[in-house]
């Protein structure tokens, strides 16, 4: 990138965005079993309980009854919440709420060793995705996908099983390859990990954790551990490449599990394909004036000539690597953008209308 030195007024017409191939990290280093005094504390008093921001209505599980029940906001009680990856025998809505479903099963052996965890620490209430979402109701689903990050946000405690951790210090863990997982990840305030004996390996905001998440998750502003605020602080470009390396089952999930990390809302439509993350793009420029958005990169062996708007994720895998150079090259001009000095751009019946320095230079 040259820096050409004038501002312009240009149309950048995006197209419509292929998938790209997601490249999982071959290895992660496993959690180191911790001691923790305050692993059995009841008390939960100190995270967020603002419950403004959603209104849809909400399936718990009691941990007495074993028995769903319905809450709406602002009177949703205190639950805890499950984070996991999705695997055979999951017990759905229909097969829990008629009580319908083998007890043997490795889904429900989920559902009752989190129950248990929850009643250990007085909490009544717990939610789990795989039978807590009537998924055969398209609108439920909807509001689900866009609330999901604030359910977890509120909960009290969030119970992260690895199914496959095992005692070894080293292993390739899939929650961290998932897409769901990251707002999982980041929108509690309390996050327990536990392996796949259920045992506990410690908490989210250890420090030694937190190293090691973030050298698994390539997470390098570890303060989003620490303080869900600081994920809103963090410019557009490097929450992009927080999910570079993850994948999701279906290809316009890649985009709907982003929906919490940038605070937008839009509507699914399964189908689509990658125009989800196209249609995610463009409500992000409703309501932000952050260029690093841009700063991706495609793929050597495409067309020169290409839409402004990434294809997916995957191409945010280098943000770091290209917002360095930005650093040291112009630093005034990147100086500006962060702090949203800049002027605005909008999403025009064309494509993007910026209004904005450029720059020229080498691609590599």
């Amino acid at each position: 990138m040259i820096l050409a030195g004038l501002i312009v007024s240009s149309i950048a017409d995006h197209q419509t965005p292929h998938s790209a191939p997601h490249t999982c990290p071959s290895s992660f280093r496993a959690l180191t079993p911790l001691q923790h005094k305050s692993r059995n504390s009841k008390s939960f008093k100190e995270y967020d309980t603002s419950q403004d921001r959603i209104s849809a209505s909400m399936w718990l599980i009691n941990v007495e009854s074993m028995k769903l029940e319905e809450f709406t906001p602002p009177d949703l009680p205190t639950y805890a919440i499950l984070s996991h990856t999705w695997e055979d025998n999951e017990v759905t809505f229909r097969e829990f709420k008629k009580r319908k479903y083998d007890k043997n099963k490795a889904g429900f052996v989920k559902i009752k060793k989190t129950c248990q965890l929850a009643a250990a620490k007085s909490i009544k209430y717990v939610w789990v995705d795989t039978c807590c979402i009537d998924k055969s109701s398209s609108a439920e689903l909807s509001e689900a996908i866009n609330s999901m990050f604030d359910w977890y946000r509120l909960s009290a405690v969030c119970f992260t099983y690895l199914s496959d951790l095992p005692a070894s210090s080293i292993l390739v863990c899939r929650w961290f390859t998932r897409g769901w997982t990251l707002q999982e990840l980041l929108a509690p305030d309390i996050l327990e990990f536990y392996d796949r004996e259920w045992n506990f390996r410690g908490r989210k905001t250890e420090s030694v954790v937190m190293q090691q998440l973030s050298t698994m998750t390539g997470i390098h502003n570890m303060e989003v551990f620490r303080n869900r605020d600081a994920i809103r602080k963090t410019v557009v470009g490097e929450r992009m490449s927080w999910v570079s390396k993850r994948q999701t089952k279906r290809l316009e999930d890649i985009a709907y599990c982003l929906l919490g990390i940038f605070q937008v809302n839009m509507p699914m439509l399964y189908g689509e394909g990658m125009r989800a993350f196209q249609r995610l793009q463009e409500e992000i420029i409703k309501s932000s004036t952050d260029m690093s958005l841009f700063c991706w990169r495609g793929t050597e062996n495409e067309f020169l000539c290409r839409g402004i708007l990434a294809h997916s994720p995957a191409e945010f895998a280098t943000y770091h690597e290209t917002s360095q150079n930005l650093r040291d090259n112009y630093d005034q001009t990147y100086s500006s953008y962060l702090k949203g000095s800049l002027p605005e751009f909008s999403v025009t019946n064309k494509g993007v209308r910026i209004e904005a320095d450029v720059s020229l230079g080498s691609y590599k």
